[in-house]
């Protein structure tokens, strides 16, 4: 029996897409050998051409064709298999490399449904790597697809970060949603199926926070003392996009700040109910404790039992369990009031 080789949605050397862009024109896919050949001839030209490559990390032969064909530097070989997943840009080598977190496609506010996209960028070239598929770099894909024009590499991490941002805004629209249904069922008093899904959210929106907020000193130094080969526009442009992930982040701390404030007030209406479930179990037991007490007393098998032989004596007996219960109540609601 022969068993076809997995791709995992990219050719044999990993590569799941190539773009060719030249100046004035949109970009064009270019497969592994056109690849090649243009890495000979014209990776160190000054023609304004350049391009971006993405592989799936998922399909072995991807790593080791990085290895072989390209001159990525060693931190981004490092960044591949280090534990730290923050997002962050840094210069190596007169580039840049950066490591930025995004969602999968099926995300469903799951801590899970985050992975990581590596990326180095350099004057002519720009490869992107990943294990999963991503929502933002997609969203990539399909703006150079449509023919959006692109003038650096620069341009295109540019992009990219935006559309992080824009898959965030997203999420955080769809938790505020989430939230308000929540706050919907917490002012009709119908909350039980909805409580603990706040926990839950806002594990999540944390998560998010720490992963996708970029590192702000590696962002400093980057944009303070930026790559000779970048243009002064694409360093404002790339300052935009950072202050447009500030703006998401702090609408989703607000996000957390208001669930922060929901699960106090829903523990407190917990606490109230509980309070007002234990006095009424309080109030039983205050009312039954003169019977109680009395019926213990005469229960009792010894001699000179008081009212025994007296005709009226069961309802002597009565009389007292009432007025000593009206009264016992009566201290009980007064102590409420």
């Amino acid at each position: 029996m022969q068993l076809d080789n997995l791709s995992y949605g990219s050719d044999q050397c990993g590569l799941i897409c190539g773009y060719l862009f030249e100046p004035g024109k949109a970009g064009s896919a270019i497969h592994a050998d056109a690849v090649l050949e243009w890495l000979r001839t014209r990776q160190d030209s000054r023609d304004g051409s350049f391009l971006w490559l993405h592989f799936n990390l998922a399909n072995v032969a991807a790593e080791k064709w990085l290895h072989e064909h390209s001159r990525l530097p060693d931190e981004f070989y490092e960044m591949l298999h280090e534990g730290s997943r923050s997002t962050r840009i840094e210069h190596a080598n007169n580039g840049l490399i950066a490591v930025v977190n995004d969602v999968l496609h099926d995300f469903a506010f799951e801590a899970s449904d985050i992975a990581t996209l590596w990326l180095c960028v350099e004057q002519n070239v720009m490869i992107s790597a990943r294990r999963k598929p991503l929502q933002s770099v997609d969203r990539l894909r399909n703006a150079v697809n449509h023919g959006e024009l692109f003038h650096s590499a620069t341009e295109l991490l540019t992009h990219l970060l935006r559309d992080q941002a824009d898959v965030l805004i997203g999420i955080v629209r769809n938790a505020i949603k989430r939230v308000d249904d929540i706050e919907d069922h917490l002012l009709a008093d119908r909350l039980n199926p909805k409580r603990a899904k706040l926990g839950e959210l806002r594990r999540v929106l944390v998560r998010l926070q720490r992963l996708l907020a970029p590192e702000p000193a590696a962002l400093f130094r980057l944009l303070q003392k930026p790559p000779v080969w970048v243009a002064e526009s694409d360093v404002q442009e790339l300052r935009q996009s950072t202050e447009e992930f500030a703006v998401v982040l702090s609408d989703m701390a607000s996000l957390q700040e208001r669930i922060k404030l929901l699960q106090e007030e829903i523990a407190a209406s917990v606490n109230e109910q509980n309070n007002r479930s234990l006095f009424v179990l309080t109030i039983v037991t205050v009312l039954a404790l003169p019977i109680n007490i009395i019926a213990g007393l005469l229960g009792m098998n010894v001699g000179g039992v008081p009212l025994a032989q007296h005709p009226a004596g069961f309802w002597i007996v009565v009389a007292i369990v009432a007025t000593f219960t009206v009264i016992a109540g009566w201290l009980a609601f007064r102590k409420r009031e």
